[in-house]
């Protein structure tokens, strides 16, 4: 009896002992947008008709994956959300007591954590101060620094706690804001180095948090971006070869949809994923992690592509909810300006004198009464039709929400800015039959530089001035300027007054700094006029005083020897545009 009760208390203790802890594997789906540029509704409010790319039809896709994975599933964006379609500028500047549409969209949709774009900065701190304190979920940027304290203005980084996996995501901006934004926008901040700031951050997230996932969230492009002794624009590589610790990054800025396994400096391997912009991707990953005895990870495994989300139903919900703001930002961009008697194409900008861009020299030298005109094709390819004008067009004219500025330059900074410019826009030909242009020797969709070498909204041209673009010359000799438009000879030891954006005002492209010499901390002091509306404002009210407007090319500047250029401008704008 004694053996048999003794038999009883062991079996009893046997099976209320806990059974040998068993791996388990949490799988983490992870959905990231990036550059939506206000893409929020299923509708194009700029050409006002339907629209493939918008957040509503990610959210049909977002939606059904939370079927499956519950809290499990993890939504990121990485930034320029703020800027983009009017939806966005509606609420930025036309009714700023509204809450933010793009707090509002982030907000709805249940994202995790969303990182500052450039183009966020560039609203200046009364629009995206505002967005930070109403968007939900955590605003991240490790490298944007609070100069009085020296720590960053929003969180470095985020924790996230899931099926009992803590997951880390860290947020990073390009820091080339200074060389792009006028420093009112920015007014306290700096933007540090993205691998210095991410070696950082790693080292505390590892000696503090401890977490069992690492997520890079960056808005900065892959690579092929700017590089100056101040700043690389585009990190997100560097980042994923330097830093080791991250089991994926999350990046965009550079519009250009990519997929790539990068080796650290540590033999690891990290996926990188770029979606492209105006959400009509996302970039969708999984991470399965299986975790073993003490609650430690034995094994991670990282897999991801890009989605599109294009063709897939709108979420009916979502456009509902908003449709009340759906319908103000129509009437809106339905408000008639003028008239054109003419149409204009940015195309032509490409080719020589257009009236696309002359249009904007003239406007520009109209309300600033300078000598000289800077100005680049901002849309690869859109038009301005024959006929109304509306608010929408004004979005097509000018994508930008750029200041106007007005810069002191010598003569000759001045041709050296547009040798630059034509530099990085056309080939030096060797013969007849070469291209004008200078295109890339890779299919590269990335939605800014479509086929040629360099990005487009660099390449500027002059009103103001008569000259020559011999294309046969080698860079740095290209341009011969031969008259002011006045007919008063052009001096290149003369001081000019010279318009343009602030883009190009605070040294973005480097057309002024690296073609024109300008050091960069000189750059605050040549700037004597600065306006304090966005420049689209002051084209809307230019238009809207004058009524009707009859558009036209001004014949500056050419391209040459003409026996050259002409058979070339018509292959290439063939091969460009070939359906024009």
């Amino acid at each position: 009896m004694k053996h048999l009760t003794m038999a009883l208390l062991t079996a009893i203790t046997l099976a209320t002992m806990p059974a040998a802890a068993k791996d388990r594997t949490v799988t983490l789906r992870i959905i990231q947008t990036s550059d939506v540029h206000g893409y929020f509704f299923p509708y194009d409010f700029i050409n006002r008709k339907p629209l493939r790319g918008s957040l509503a039809r990610v959210s049909t896709y977002v939606n059904d994956l939370r079927k499956t994975y519950g809290d499990n599933l993890i939504l990121l964006d990485n930034g320029d959300i703020l800027q983009g379609q009017p939806t966005c500028y509606y609420t930025n500047y036309v009714k700023t007591d509204l809450p933010n549409v793009a707090a509002e969209v982030i907000n709805y949709m249940g994202y995790d954590a969303e990182t500052f774009g450039n183009h966020d900065v560039e609203t200046g701190h009364a629009v995206y101060d505002k967005w930070i304190k109403e968007v939900k979920c955590p605003m991240l940027g490790a490298n944007i620094i609070e100069t009085s304290t020296g720590k960053p203005y929003v969180p470095p980084y985020t924790i996230l706690e899931r099926s009992g996996v803590r997951i880390a995501i860290l947020g990073m901006l390009t820091p080339a804001i200074p060389s792009w934004l006028n420093e009112e926008l920015w007014s306290g901040l700096r933007f540090d180095d993205m691998v210095k700031s991410a070696k950082y951050w790693m080292q505390h997230l590892r000696e503090n948090e401890h977490p069992d996932v690492v997520i890079g969230l960056f808005h900065s492009g892959w690579d092929g971006g700017i590089v100056t002794d101040e700043y690389v624009e585009d990190a997100s590589q560097l980042v994923a070869r330097e830093v080791p610790g991250f089991d994926l990054i999350l990046y965009g800025h550079d519009h250009t949809q990519h997929k790539e396994v990068v080796r650290n400096n540590e033999g690891g391997d990290v996926l990188c994923l770029d979606p492209s912009c105006n959400a009509l991707q996302v970039c969708d990953a999984t991470i399965k992690v299986t975790i073993g005895k003490r609650k430690k990870v034995t094994r991670k495994e990282v897999t991801g592509t890009i989605v599109s989300v294009a063709d897939l139903p709108i979420d009916q919900q979502f456009v509902e909810h908003f449709q009340p703001t759906i319908d103000s930002v129509k009437a809106y961009v339905d408000r008639k300006i003028g008239e054109f008697e003419n149409t204009i194409y940015t195309r032509d900008c490409y080719f020589g004198n257009a009236a696309f861009t002359d249009f904007i020299h003239d406007l520009q030298l109209q309300i600033t009464g300078a000598d000289i005109s800077f100005n680049a094709p901002l849309s690869f390819d859109i038009s301005i039709k024959a006929g109304p004008v509306y608010i929408s067009d004004m979005f097509n004219l000018y994508r930008f929400e750029n200041l106007l500025y007005v810069v002191r330059m010598t003569g000759e900074e001045v041709r050296k800015h547009l040798e630059m410019s034509y530099d990085l826009w056309v080939n030096t030909m060797k013969s007849p039959d070469d291209h004008i242009m200078l295109l890339s020797d890779e299919d590269r969709d990335d939605k800014q530089r479509f086929m040629f070498k360099n990005l487009a909204f660099n390449f500027d041209s002059a009103a103001g001035i008569d000259y020559e673009v011999d294309v046969t010359k080698p860079d740095g000799e290209k341009v011969r300027i031969l008259r002011m438009s006045n007919g008063e000879p052009f001096d290149e030891t003369k001081w000019y007054n010279v318009a343009m954006n602030s883009y190009r005002g605070n040294g973005g492209g480097e057309l002024l700094t690296k073609g024109a010499g300008i050091p960069r901390e000189e750059l605050k002091n040549r700037i004597i006029y600065q306006s304090e509306r966005d420049q689209r404002h002051y084209l809307t009210q230019e238009i809207e005083k004058a009524g009707r407007m009859n558009p036209q090319a001004h014949h500056n500047w050419r391209f040459v020897p003409e026996e050259w250029t002409l058979p070339a401008i018509e292959r290439d704008r063939k091969l460009l545009f070939p359906k024009k």
